[in-house]
């Protein structure tokens, strides 16, 4: 289960492709992208979504910035290129993938020959989006293989939203360990939240599961305290946004109340994020950015509006799930089990 057919995010023709995840799963469609403008809308309009794969959308949207900055002047394009980066950072608020994405990109010009030509100045910086892009693919894949040695036997896991290859580079978050809990023989029932107002997990999750014929029940987010109750699953396996440095972690809106409700439960609780998703500069979750998006989003479904006229909404979209709360943060470095800021910064510092 490779998942090469699964690839939301390529670059073709020097041009940008994303797949429209807001129309999944009736039509699969690619937009193009020439533009870094139309590609950071596509990532504020959730196009695109998913913290790495956020970053990796980011990384080839550098790469046609670079262009734009260098058709408006071949001599000052590391300047001109300042408006195109400073739209770009503000796509999205939370997922900390974009603005690790950006900083690698910007160190990958700072560290350009003065000579190169224009040409080569682009092949430089698309190998480098190249690379995010591949080692994005290689960690989830490594992440799955530690996190599938913690699960039992007989294994039944919930999943919220949807932390899968459509979330990332390829392969998936969340998903991917899922993808190798089966493989191994470990997982043996996948439940899915429907995740409102989205609906990231009855659209995005359920039919990326099922194109590796890995079956999936869907539940209502508000089934989840049942589901546990009548003791369905062990473990509880989600992505996130953004992990503090004390292992505080934010994530889709409603996994914070299946951390608390698994720990009543004692369910295990486990975030599974490539180490780019943990901002060493955030010491808590108290300090992190929480996006709030149009109140229509939860008013209505797929655009039908189901609320009673008149009716307001609030609409944030992540929560923080308190490390006290989670059991294992999953990263491609290893496992961290009952996370706290030291045990965050020695895995951090492992093997640099």
């Amino acid at each position: 289960m490779d998942n090469e057919g699964i690839q939301p995010v390529q670059w073709q023709d020097n041009q940008l492709l994303l797949l429209d995840q807001r129309i999944l799963p009736e039509q699969t469609v690619y937009l193009h992208y020439s533009k870094s403008g139309e590609a950071a809308d596509a990532i504020t309009d959730m196009v695109v979504r998913g913290a790495p794969a956020i970053g990796v959308t980011a990384g080839y949207a550098m790469v046609l910035a670079a262009g734009e900055a260098i058709a408006l002047s071949t001599d000052n394009w590391q300047q001109e290129i300042t408006p195109f980066v400073d739209y770009l950072a503000k796509a999205r608020p939370t997922a900390i993938n974009l603005h690790w994405a950006i900083v690698r990109m910007q160190a990958c010009i700072a560290n350009l020959d003065a000579g190169l030509d224009k040409n080569k100045v682009l092949t430089v910086l698309l190998d480098e989006a190249k690379a995010i892009h591949s080692e994005d693919i290689q960690a989830n894949k490594t992440m799955g293989e530690f996190a599938s040695a913690l699960l039992p036997e007989n294994c039944g896991v919930l999943t919220h939203c949807n932390a899968g290859a459509l979330a990332t580079g390829g392969y998936g978050t969340a998903l991917g360990v899922i993808r190798s809990g089966v493989a191994n023989g470990k997982i043996t029932k996948v439940y899915a939240d429907e995740t409102r107002p989205w609906l990231q997990g009855a659209r995005l999750t359920a039919w990326e599961l099922l194109q590796d014929n890995i079956p999936v029940t869907l539940i209502a987010d508000s089934a989840a305290a049942y589901l546990m109750q009548q003791g369905k699953v062990q473990w509880i396996v989600v992505g996130s946004d953004r992990i503090a440095a004390n292992g505080d972690v934010a994530n889709k809106i409603g996994t914070y109340s299946l951390a608390v409700v698994a720990k009543y439960h004692g369910i295990k609780f486990m975030v599974a994020a490539p180490t780019s998703t943990i901002d060493m500069d955030m010491p808590s979750g108290e300090g992190i950015p929480i996006e709030s998006r149009p109140r229509d989003e939860v008013l209505a479904v797929m655009g039908q509006r189901v609320a009673a006229e008149g009716a307001d909404s609030w609409n944030p979209v992540f929560d923080v799930t308190p490390a006290s709360l989670v059991d294992a943060i999953v990263t491609e470095k290893g496992v961290v089990e009952q996370p706290d800021a030291s045990k965050i910064l020695a895995m951090m510092q492992s093997g640099d």
